[in-house]
């Protein structure tokens, strides 16, 4: 069975590979993903952990790549994952940045709504930071 997904997209004046680097850092997270880390964050070996509004997550990022996947892994504190695609490739001569976000069985409409809404919001952030 497949999920309901919904594309979030932001197109950033930057070259793809300065939006990557800054995106795919989990030290940068607390920057722009508000969804994701509003505090510092600390790297214990390959992975980030956060402290979310949902509480302290793990998040694990895509291995180092030129094809500008930034595709990670968050696990909540009581050890659900979620794997979140998330690429930035090149659009005219600047960066697009596109989320999947999926509409899990056990989400209410409201739910992805509100998801939906703070991912878009964050992106927003990113293309602020990156444009100036």
């Amino acid at each position: 069975m497949t999920q309901p997904t919904r594309y979030i997209s932001m197109a950033i004046r930057r070259r793809p590979q300065d939006v990557y680097r800054f995106a795919s850092d989990g030290a940068n997270l607390p920057q722009w993903a508000s969804g994701l880390s509003r505090a510092s964050v600390q790297r214990r070996g390959d992975a980030w952990f956060a402290d979310s509004p949902m509480g302290q997550v793990m998040v694990k990022f895509a291995p180092a790549n030129d094809l500008g996947v930034m595709d990670h892994d968050v696990s909540l504190p009581d050890g659900t994952a979620f794997y979140n695609p998330f690429r930035v490739f090149k659009n005219g001569e600047g960066a697009e940045v596109v989320f999947t976000l999926f509409h899990r069985p056990e989400m209410s409409a409201k739910e992805f709504e509100a998801d939906a809404a703070t991912i878009a919001a964050d992106l927003k952030t990113l293309k602020s930071i990156l444009e100036t």
